[in-house]
């Protein structure tokens, strides 16, 4: 799998990635900059579609960029607000698609036809308000609206869930169905692997060594592409539900101590 990094500058039409970013929020605004920030350098359109408070971290992010200001001027950079623009295509509690179409998929295309290049980057948080208020069906019929728009555009997509990975909403019966929607999970810091492993050692004891195989077996369901440390929650939260709290509350003192 290709690096984080790697990942969000080269990322192709139709991609459509996802961060987990639970109540801290750092690395999430991180990413999406660096991800935005490549489109604007490469010319692309870009969509922000985010929360007041993300809107604000990341326009002082792109305003770096010498494009930031002739891209707004020129309509291939534009914003909207996540709750504003969700709560209009809502019906009946659930999201309408010829509403999206008419709000979010003729503004792709408003930037798309302005653009430099061809491309077009879209960051979107919608999924996530929907998730963070319990309504996990109309999240998942937003993102197949996304994924039936990403066809043939030429536009890649990053989402935003505040899932804390290692919570008890990251398992599999309720995470299923987002993983599907993407093609890629981006990882948290690389710090999670090793503490997964030492607060594993230290719950485990002996039984780890025997555990190893089933570890490496393990496979997973037709989802996007995983990040190791998270595929091992998922494998934790199935298979060892007797421990795997304990587990991942040891092995988050150890993350939360190195970020």
């Amino acid at each position: 799998m290709s690096s984080c990094p790697e990942l969000l500058d080269g990322i192709e039409s139709e991609e459509h990635v996802v961060q987990l970013y639970g109540t801290d929020d750092r690395l999430l605004t991180q990413n999406v900059g660096r991800f935005l920030s490549e489109g604007l350098k490469r010319g692309d359109g870009i969509l922000v579609i985010a929360t007041l408070q993300h809107r604000s971290t990341l326009r002082r992010r792109l305003i770096e960029d010498a494009s930031y200001s002739s891209a707004v001027l020129e309509g291939r950079l534009v914003f909207l607000d996540a709750e504003v623009t969700l709560s209009r295509l809502i019906r009946d509690g659930v999201p309408d698609p010829r509403l999206f179409h008419a709000l979010v998929g003729e503004t792709l295309a408003g930037v798309r036809n302005r653009a430099v290049q061809s491309g077009v980057r879209a960051y979107g948080e919608m999924v996530g308000l929907l998730w963070k208020a319990g309504a996990h069906e109309a999240a998942a019929q937003l993102e197949q609206m996304w994924n039936q728009t990403l066809r043939n555009s030429e536009a890649s997509l990053f989402c935003a869930y505040p899932i804390d990975v290692l919570g008890p909403d990251f398992q599999s019966e309720k995470v299923d169905e987002l993983l599907c929607s993407h093609t890629h999970l981006l990882p948290l810091n690389p710090g999670l692997e090793e503490a997964l492993d030492r607060a594993m050692h230290e719950v485990l004891g002996p039984r780890l060594e025997n555990l190893r195989e089933s570890i490496r077996a393990n496979h997973r369901p037709a989802w996007g592409k995983v990040p190791p440390a998270e595929a091992l929650v998922l494998w934790l939260r199935n298979n060892l539900p007797g421990t795997a709290d304990q587990i991942l509350a040891r092995a988050r003192e150890y993350y939360q101590a190195h970020v």
